[in-house]
């Protein structure tokens, strides 16, 4: 009867409504532009009052899909902005920044491997 008791305190205490943070605070948005023509053309851009700026470009693509060209920035709480676009279409989604780390060079036999497999790919060689 008193782990009954015990696992129903804890219950009500693991559910209790939880103080929102201190440092939450609501964002504004004081720029919002949106264009859909419904046939995979569209474009966005939104700013926020935190200085979050994200755009997007959509136009059709060869298989029915939006193709998609956008990116977005933010301010970093120490200082600094970071920048992001990218593309995404039939060939997936790729995104450029500064911000993504690099690898290393890819040595010189993986590069040769790359090369033979877009020739077969070209010629319609298929595995």
């Amino acid at each position: 009867m008193n782990f009954v008791v015990l696992a129903c305190l804890a219950a009500v205490a693991v559910a209790a409504p939880q103080r929102p943070r201190q440092d939450f605070r609501h964002v504004a948005i004081v720029s919002d532009t949106r264009e859909d023509h419904g046939d995979g053309r569209f474009r966005y851009h939104f700013i926020t009052d935190h200085g979050v700026d994200v755009h997007a470009v959509g136009t059709p693509g060869s298989a029915g899909q939006s193709n998609i060209q956008g990116g977005f920035s933010f301010p970093f709480p120490e200082g600094g902005t970071g920048r992001l676009t990218y593309v995404a279409d039939e060939y997936g989604y790729r995104p450029e920044s500064d911000l993504i780390p690099k690898g290393p060079p890819l040595p010189p036999h993986a590069i040769e491997q790359i090369r033979v497999a877009e020739e077969q790919r070209r010629r319609g060689i298929t595995f």
